[in-house]
């Protein structure tokens, strides 16, 4: 087995000195310096213990072994991407159910969570403290990487962007960081972009997608890109030629429509649901967005699950993945284990792990 593996080291050590040679720029060089080391962060926890298991995904950390070697970003191997823009290291539960069904439903699938606050070792994160961080990371493919916003938009029209902005500012600034980073993490990697606050309920393909949040308009919660899509790379030049963050959505949802507009060299972005424009396919509201905006609650209304009744199951048997709204529910307390609500049914179905975290909240003694 050992000496299997060493074959392989050198097997991809002479690709690695072909591909050099036959490079035509400096920049192609560096990018495959950059792949190989990639490469050699994949295969060495494996040649430096035979034991370990074969995944490459599956390079947690462990009380037997708090040896983490990860992935500096992601391969080209396209993945389904999340992130936390904000410095929090404790997800909530939200951020924990739509990433483990993601990651349950797409099991031969990477699945990157970025966070910004994340020091890049999962074996700093325990619990009880953090919690969240050590549930994630005990998933065979989650894989859990820092953001760094000035790497990651370097050698993107963002990183000018980046370098003049005042965060202190900035009125919505969080949101416009996380639509610059999703756009960034398309153009270099590829693959499929989610919201933290989008629950899959069924396995993903990796396509060129929008989809609608509602009439003629696009919605950025959920993506599919090539990497290095000339989509993607309007929408980031776009981005700062009309960058206004005092405007809600107008480097997110706002930018998608008019980009996709621009591309199809339409106005009536109807005329395309669920149709294929110039390679990209514009998915109607039901694949992500069945409940609108304005309708959160419903998410979270009690009784409405019955477990004898397949109700739910029916009224989204059409629907890939669910975006919650968080952004809606805001500084509101929501219940969920324990409500009978279309929310819990959702975490006891598509996230179990997350939803037996969750202590059942005691319902309070009413007045005399």
């Amino acid at each position: 087995m050992k000496r299997c593996q060493t074959f392989t080291l050198i097997f991809l050590t002479l690709i690695f000195v072909i591909f050099l040679f036959i490079s035509p720029s400096f920049d192609n060089v560096l990018f495959r310096v950059n792949e190989f080391t990639i490469i050699l962060a994949n295969h060495l926890p494996k040649i430096a213990s035979v034991g370990q298991t074969n995944s490459v995904m599956s390079a947690q950390a462990t009380p037997e072994n708090t040896v983490n070697v990860r992935r500096p970003h992601p391969t080209t191997e396209p993945g389904i991407m999340f992130l936390q823009s904000s410095s929090e290291l404790n997800p909530s539960p939200l951020v924990m159910c739509s990433i483990e069904s993601a990651a349950k439903l797409n099991p031969n699938k990477p699945v990157y969570f970025f966070m910004n606050a994340f020091n890049g070792s999962v074996s700093m994160y325990r619990e009880p403290e953090y919690k969240g961080i050590a549930l994630l990371s005990s998933l065979k493919n989650v894989i859990i990487l820092s953001l760094s916003p000035e790497e990651l938009f370097s050698n993107t029209p963002l990183a000018g962007w980046y370098e003049k902005v005042d965060p202190s500012k900035e009125r919505h600034w969080l949101h416009v960081l996380a639509d610059g980073c999703r756009l960034a993490l398309l153009w270099k990697y590829g693959g499929i972009y989610l919201d933290t606050d989008i629950i899959s309920l069924k396995p993903l393909k990796f396509q060129n997608f929008l989809c609608e949040q509602s009439s003629n308009y696009a919605n950025n919660a959920a993506l599919g890109f090539n990497r290095s899509h000339s989509f993607v790379k309007m929408c980031l030049k776009d981005f700062v030629d009309k960058y206004n963050g005092a405007a809600w959505g107008h480097q997110g949802p706002t930018l998608m429509t008019r980009m996709l507009k621009k591309w199809c060299g339409t106005d009536n972005l109807n005329d395309f649901l669920n149709k294929d424009c110039k390679g990209i396919v514009f998915l109607s509201s039901n694949w992500f967005y069945p409940v609108p905006y304005p309708n959160w609650g419903r998410y979270f209304q009690k009784n409405k699950w019955n477990k004898n009744n397949d109700t739910i199951e029916n009224e989204f048997s059409k629907t890939n993945g669910v975006h919650i709204w968080n952004y809606m529910i805001g500084h509101r307390k929501v219940e969920i284990k324990g409500s009978r609500s279309i929310i819990e049914y959702f975490f006891s179905e598509y996230c179990p792990s997350t939803y037996k975290s969750i202590p059942l909240q005691k319902e309070k003694p009413e007045k005399k």
